[in-house]
């Protein structure tokens, strides 16, 4: 998805190493799908505080994750619970690990 900005470069932005750039073409690279294509799965330290978070023991399922999400985020939400919003935040970030984890 596109956040609406366009960089174009070309040889003369790379200053006084033109020589060494002159064969490189920006074009042959595909930026619009840029965090598809570098997007790495969480290390497992990361998986396994995710998992601590929502209380699993074994390697969940994408519909485990997501009925445990809706659980703890009647828990967590702010608005519900009064509180500010971190619990909230680290549950939709440990969700993200998970689902890329498991995806």
């Amino acid at each position: 998805m596109s956040n609406g900005f366009k960089f174009t470069y070309t040889q003369n932005d790379f200053g006084n190493n033109q020589r060494q750039y002159q064969n490189f073409n920006f074009n042959d690279f595909d930026f619009n799908n840029f965090n598809e294509q570098f997007a790495q799965k969480p290390g497992l330290g990361e998986v396994e505080k995710a998992k601590e978070f929502f209380g699993f023991t074994q390697e969940p399922t994408k519909e485990e994750i997501k009925k445990r999400y809706k659980e703890l985020a009647k828990k967590y939400h702010p608005d519900i619970n009064g509180s500010d919003d971190t619990l909230m935040q680290e549950l939709n970030h440990y969700k993200e690990v998970l689902i890329k984890h498991v995806g």
